[in-house]
């Protein structure tokens, strides 16, 4: 599973940095940036949509039609039409979520942003969220793009992925910890 997770992150990676180069020769990468995200955003939050990109029984016809549809209704650019229209043409609109999140980080990147993910428990108020960017950032010596979620299974604490870094100070692990210490000893 590991061999096929890293090969589709590869070719997620090709099709975004071609799409990128494409977004900025035209001038329009930010515009084109905001509507992956919006893409992005609804492929994670609509379970129906996330199976249907990741389904590879649906025949290639059917996902062209749908997913013409749909960017058509959420009144997306040309480009980002042509670019899903190629995966699908290709056969790999399972590999979508990946292209969208190779695009971001690279959009990201040409402003000397660093991509920093938190997970936490419990939802963090603004002065929570401040303190936590204000750190990352120190840390990092960049700007830095926080996106949050929460996971209440991990009791308490939080999980910080900043780009192949990942510090988890989660209650859950630490308990797991704990409960593996005990086996062994």
């Amino acid at each position: 599973m590991a061999a096929s997770s890293t090969r589709m992150s590869e070719i997620g990676q090709r099709y975004a940095t071609a799409f990128f180069e494409l977004a900025q020769e035209s001038g329009s990468a930010d515009a084109i940036e905001q509507e992956v995200r919006d893409l992005a955003s609804a492929i994670e939050q609509n379970d129906d949509l996330a199976r249907f990109v990741a389904s590879p029984v649906i025949e290639r016809s059917q996902q062209s039609a749908a997913m013409e549809a749909i960017l058509q209704k959420a009144n997306a650019s040309q480009m980002v039409q042509n670019l899903v229209a190629l995966v699908v043409r290709n056969g790999r609109l399972s590999a979508l979520p990946d292209i969208l999140a190779a695009f971001s980080l690279l959009a990201a990147s040409a402003r000397g942003e660093v991509s920093a993910q938190a997970i936490t428990a419990q939802p963090l108020n603004d002065d929570q969220q401040k303190r936590l960017r204000a750190e990352i950032e120190a840390s990092v010596g960049k700007a830095v793009n926080l996106s949050l979620s929460t996971d209440p299974d991990l009791l308490g604490g939080m999980i910080v992925k900043v780009g192949s870094r990942m510090v988890d100070t989660s209650l859950r692990t630490k308990l797991n910890r704990l409960k593996h210490a005990m086996k062994e000893a």
